[in-house]
């Protein structure tokens, strides 16, 4: 019995050997015994503490500098740190390893993960994400076993397919909680780009995120046309896009000349939708969130005000634009640049009603002229006009 045991555990060993061997540090290296590195393995194992763990590793790199065994160390050293949520020194030594042209599937994860607990970014953690799906393939890749019976290969399989993906779906994640870190619009496309090839499947799997990140990259280099074609890629592949949405409705009425209010009003009549559906993100507080949402309603309005803005010029109507700028101005508070322009366009709307409304123009006009945007110049300008109208 004690036999049969013995060769059971012996098959389960070599079965999921190869799926081990792509979740443990340091593949391919091997420790003999008696070794400095035999020595540092079992410090490490046998630490209490990460603290142990470093000053073991401590030990070692300085006693042993020229061992062949030191990229392992760092790799021991990049996931102790991430342990410790000491991420800036998991970051360190995690690039200095990979600098070494060591890699692994276990560092490469563990130095993205490091990367995205922290607030930083940089093309290191880039070029890891772009070489995980080869790394995948290299390390998760087991042989059949000898005497593996065809259900048992059948799991290894499973298993080592359910391994890559989950490695590559980390990697993906990482992806996007590290690109909007990035400042530089000419690097988040090419980021973008390389992500595509490296990932032949992003533009149909990750079609909303892949769509959103060009769509922001192009409004950050303010490439309006590119702009509006990622915009409505990204729509299309998520209908509830509420900033989207808001950007493009804001965008076809103030910035495209002539004006397609065709999509503009109904663009930001879905924002006004989508916002009462609006559900606060866990760790967000309420008030935090009620500036988010304000903002995004109080945006959609002033586009709808400027909407009715433009049909006020064949109706003279001015009174449903006055109520979409006087909501916009409430709702745009911690928005000051947004506010500016909506207390600008109010007081434009004030002096269109016939008789014109001089004294509730000057009211607004002062208001966006005390605050520092880019409609402070106009405000002020507009402001003398209405003054010297009104005989003040």
């Amino acid at each position: 019995m004690g036999k049969l045991r013995s060769l059971f555990l012996l098959a389960v060993g070599l079965l999921t050997a190869g799926l081990l061997r792509a979740q443990q540090p340091c593949p391919g290296y091997s420790v003999v015994v008696n070794t400095p590195e035999d020595e540092l393995m079992l410090a490490i194992n046998g630490a209490e503490n990460p603290q142990e763990q470093i000053a073991a590793l401590d030990k070692f790199s300085q006693e042993h500098a020229d061992s062949k065994f030191l990229p392992c160390a760092l790799e021991y050293y990049t996931s102790t740190y991430l342990k410790m949520k000491d991420y800036d020194k998991a970051i360190e030594y995690g690039e200095k390893d990979l600098a070494g042209n060591y890699q692994s599937l276990n560092l490469m994860l563990n130095l993205l993960r490091a990367y995205v607990a922290s607030t930083k970014v940089s093309d290191a953690a880039f070029n890891v994400i772009m070489k995980v799906p080869e790394q995948v393939k290299t390390e998760v890749n087991p042989s059949r076993p000898t005497g593996a019976s065809d259900a048992d290969w059948e799991k290894l399989q499973q298993e080592s397919a359910q391994t890559a993906n989950d490695n590559r779906a980390y990697a993906v994640y990482a992806f996007f909680q590290l690109l909007p870190r990035v400042t530089d619009p000419t690097k988040r496309l090419a980021n973008l780009d390389a992500f595509s090839k490296a990932f032949p499947d992003a533009e149909t799997k990750y079609a909303a995120q892949i769509n959103e990140g060009y769509f922001r990259a192009y409004q950050m280099a303010n490439q309006l046309d590119k702009t509006l074609e990622y915009g409505e890629k990204a729509i299309a592949a998520d209908p509830n896009n509420l900033p989207v949405y808001n950007v493009l409705a804001y965008s076809y009425a103030f910035a495209v000349r002539p004006p397609n209010l065709g999509k503009a009003e109904p663009y930001a009549k879905k924002v006004l939708d989508l916002a009462e559906a609006m559900k606060k993100p866990e760790g967000v507080s309420d008030e935090d969130f009620t500036k988010e949402k304000n903002n995004q309603l109080g945006m959609a309005h002033l586009t709808l005000g400027d909407v009715a803005f433009v049909k006020a010029g064949k109706t003279r109507k001015a009174a449903p634009a006055i109520s979409e700028f006087k909501t916009a101005a409430d709702l745009l508070a911690a928005n000051p640049g947004l506010q500016a322009q909506a207390f600008f366009y109010l007081g434009n709307a004030y002096e269109f009603e016939y008789p014109a409304r001089h004294r509730d123009a000057i009211d607004v006009l002062t208001k966006a002229s005390d605050i520092s945007s880019p409609w402070q110049g106009p405000a002020k300008e507009l402001l003398a006009k209405v003054k010297k109208a009104a005989h003040e």
